[in-house]
């Protein structure tokens, strides 16, 4: 369909907003195309459509007050109101699109905007209203701009008219329903925007509350940690204190204590001082006895010697034969009255000796003897002390004597285990509740009988009896009195076999120490290793130097002990085996002090003592030979002696003290190391 009318030479492009009509206007000519797809609610859009004339004329009626609207002259004719066209049935019919296009035929001349347009086909322009669009030349000068230009529209007829008419009523419902879209796009969007907002207020509040939820939270956190910390510090403040008053009251009690010890030791050292003085002057009493009873018993034999002397003379005058007799069966001279007195009285070797010459069988020093003797007295006096005392008292002192016979056994080469055990043995001595002589007595043989075992530590033994005697130095006679009643050579002093001495074999046997049990003698093999046990406990306790105290038996009796030996002793397997001994033990302590005196007795030795062992020719002797042989050879003096330094701890012989001993055991004491 073509409409012709009168708007101008520009060129134009419009489109129908609803009803997807595109239209443009060209030199004057407008045509309209409906835009693909050409179905509309159901209705199909066809360039030439069927369609009445009454459904043409509201449309013309349309166009005709659009143009009218959008024209600034007046048309040659307006209406007011369209036209109703009815179909043959009599029903209104609904305005349909229609297409509008303009001739190619009659544009020739038109420029390539046109061209283009139509190659493409339907293009999509910009919507704007019929009533409002301007249209001009693109090609007009100034001066047409500035003139005013009246568009006149030729002479329609109804059909156009209706058409008009039904197109600008078309256009108001579309724009209508456009408007209601706009507006309920628009309420949906307000209401969308207030929703957003108010979903933003809400997500806002929401942070706000939580962080003054998590800010209270973190108040409340630390006002508990503040409280803990503060409970803490008070709880350390409160130990800390309790700390000191206990500290305090440790040191007010241990001043207290030590007080109490210093005032009981001096009370000690008071009765010992008294004890000894009693000693003292019973001692010299008895001295004074002997000596008496020893002029008595010398002025008897020189008077008997006198009578055997004129009764010699009286039988020399009757008969020469009976003076040779006389004078060969004679009493005994000053060079043959000693005797074997060494062992106590009422010993089996008492029993089973005979009268003989001690020139020929008794091997010692006099120094030696008379020194041993004295010891044997003194011990001798004390256990019959003992005895009374035991008699006298209702008390059981064998507890006590048990508990130091179990720390005796308990002694390793430790320093701490040395000083625990000396402590607590001195700790017994002062136990008012034992009679000090018997606890010396005591320990004096329980550490004489521990030695005996061949795994016994001989250098702690030793250190242990040297801080113990520090103490109660009348401790040592006893324990070397003990000693050299078990061992003879620790004497030193040997008695040599002979058959008008002795019954038999046994009873000599019995005299130089060996031990009967059941009726059997022991074995020269475990005498043997019996006396070595022995004479490694005595060199150990002669070479033995303690810190704060003194060891009133050193290494000056040890040089003594040596020099008689050397002097004295014969060489056999006894003596070797007790000289072997002691060397192991003390030679190192003895080199160090007397350095050459000590090389002069080793080379005497070797020169005199092994020559005569060698001299002997007997096989169990060669074992020991060699022994001191590989001593002197190698130097053996010249090394510390294995056991000799105390260790500074070893925990798996570390002895727990009683109960009774805990106060002992944590206290220090002040005389050693």
């Amino acid at each position: 369909m073509w409409l012709d009318s009168e708007i101008g030479s520009a060129a134009s492009l419009w489109e129908f907003e609803n009803i997807g009509v595109l239209g443009y206007f060209t030199m004057g000519v407008v045509k309209l195309e409906i835009r693909c797809p050409q179905t509309v609610n159901g209705i199909g859009l066809d360039p030439d459509p069927d369609w009445s004339f009454d459904a043409l004329l509201p449309e013309i009626d349309s166009l005709e007050k659009k143009l009218n609207v959008s024209s600034s002259v007046p048309l040659p004719f307006t209406k007011t109101k369209s036209r109703e066209f009815y179909a043959e049935n009599g029903i209104k019919r609904s305005p349909n699109a229609f297409v509008m296009r303009i001739s190619d035929e009659e544009f020739e001349d038109s420029e390539g905007e046109a061209e283009e347009v139509h190659d493409r086909g339907l293009v999509k322009a910009t919507r704007f209203n019929c009533d409002e669009f301007y249209l001009s030349d693109d090609d007009s000068d100034n001066e047409s701009s500035l003139q005013v230009q009246t568009y006149f529209m030729n002479e329609v007829g109804l059909v156009e008219s209706a058409l008009v008419e039904l197109t600008h009523e078309h256009q108001l419902g579309v724009r209508e329903e456009i408007r209601s879209k706009i507006s309920s796009l628009e309420t949906d969007f307000m209401n969308e925007s207030e929703k957003s907002s108010s979903a933003h207020v809400k997500v806002d509040k929401y942070r706000e509350a939580r962080r003054e939820v998590e800010r209270k939270f973190d108040v409340q956190y630390q006002r508990r940690l503040a409280e803990a910390l503060d409970n803490h510090l008070t709880a350390v403040q409160r130990d800390h204190e309790l700390k000191s008053q206990i500290a305090e009251r440790r040191i007010r009690s241990d001043a207290a204590h030590e007080e109490a010890k210093r005032r009981e030791k001096a009370l000690q050292e008071e009765r010992l001082r008294q004890e000894k003085a009693k000693a003292e002057a019973e001692m010299q009493a008895k001295l004074k006895a002997e000596e008496a009873k020893r002029v008595a018993l010398e002025a008897e034999r020189r008077a008997a010697k006198e009578a055997a002397e004129r009764e010699a003379d009286k039988a020399s005058k009757a008969n020469t034969s009976e003076v040779s007799q006389t004078e060969a069966l004679g009493g005994p001279t000053a060079t043959s009255s000693v005797v074997l007195n060494a062992q106590p009285k009422g010993s089996d070797a008492d029993k089973t000796m005979k009268s003989y010459s001690a020139g020929n069988m008794l091997r010692a020093a006099e120094s030696a003897l008379n020194l041993e003797r004295e010891r044997l007295q003194k011990l001798k006096e004390l256990d019959e002390r003992n005895q009374s005392l035991r008699s006298s008292s209702n008390e059981d002192f064998g507890s006590t004597e048990r508990h130091i016979a179990r720390l005796i056994r308990q002694i390793r080469g430790t320093k701490d285990n040395v000083r625990t055990k000396a402590t607590e043995l001195i700790k017994i001595f002062n136990n008012p509740r034992c009679p000090q002589t018997i606890s010396i007595a005591s320990f004096a043989k329980k550490v004489v009988s521990h030695c005996e075992s061949p795994d016994n530590a001989a250098f702690a033994c030793g250190h242990v009896i040297v801080l113990v005697t520090s103490q109660f130095p009348q401790a040592m006679d006893l324990l070397v009195a003990e000693l050299q009643r078990a061992c003879i050579y620790t004497v030193p002093k040997h008695i040599s076999y002979s058959k008008s001495a002795f019954e038999s074999k046994v009873a000599y046997w019995k005299a130089i120490g060996y031990r009967e049990d059941d009726g059997k003698i022991e074995s020269t093999k475990d005498y043997l290793k019996r006396l070595e046990s022995y004479m490694k406990l005595y060199g150990a306790l002669v070479q033995t130097e303690v810190a704060g105290g003194q060891n009133v038996h050193g290494l000056k009796e040890g040089w003594a002990w040596l020099a008689r030996f050397l002097n004295a002793l014969p060489a056999n397997i006894y003596t070797a085996v007790a000289l072997n001994a002691f060397l192991q033990m003390a030679g190192f302590a003895l080199f160090r002090k007397y350095k050459s005196q000590f090389m002069k007795l080793l080379n005497i030795i070797s020169e005199n003592f092994l020559n005569a062992l060698r001299a002997q020719q007997d096989p169990e002797l060669r074992p020991i030979m060699a022994e001191i042989q590989s001593y002197l050879e190698d130097k053996k003096f010249l090394q510390e002696p294995e056991g000799r330094a105390l260790q500074g701890s070893l925990l798996s012989s570390v002895m727990v003290p009683d109960s009774d001993y805990q106060e002992s055991y944590h206290q220090p004491n002040r005389y050693f190391y």
